[in-house]
């Protein structure tokens, strides 16, 4: 029972999350508040990220629209790794769970991006879903590799 309770906080303030508007969840104001000198703004000024055909920049956005690009996207993959994680923990009685944590996790992804169109002032997008299923992939891999690493050592 206490495995079921990583993916259920994590489901829990997905649904929560993506049922606010963008205005709802914008941190463009806290972070005029908590940054008004905007720190790192020349370092930040030099990066740009590219996002699916998109590039994304202090440039192009703004300081604060970019730092909250950047909060969010990474939110995305963490979030959604943090589920994939708890599916994998879930399933230790299969010996298919990486496969079925990441599927169990892009579908989630999807069906969050579906309740996002159902949500006003939402957009729901097929990027986020790749986002979200590559911090699937990262978090899974790195549970599987350091399993695999453990029952190597273990045999010597």
């Amino acid at each position: 029972m206490k495995k079921l309770v990583l993916p259920s906080l994590v489901i829990l303030f997905l649904l929560i999350s993506s049922s606010q508007t963008y205005e709802e969840q914008s941190l463009n104001a806290t972070l005029q508040t908590l940054l008004p000198n905007k720190p790192f703004e020349d370092l930040l000024s030099s990066f740009s990220i590219w996002y699916f055909g998109t590039v994304i920049s202090v440039e192009e956005r703004g300081y604060y629209l970019f730092i909250e690009f950047i909060i969010r996207k990474g939110a995305h993959f963490f979030l959604f790794g943090l589920l994939a994680l708890g599916f994998y923990l879930v399933l230790s009685f299969t010996k298919y769970r990486f496969i079925i944590a990441l599927l169990l996790t892009v579908a989630f992804a999807s069906f969050d991006e579906y309740h996002q169109f159902l949500t006003g002032g939402r957009t729901p997008s097929y990027k986020d879903v790749l986002l979200d299923s590559m911090g699937a992939c990262v978090f899974l891999s790195f549970v599987h590799l350091k399993n695999k690493y453990r029952r190597g050592t273990s045999r010597q």
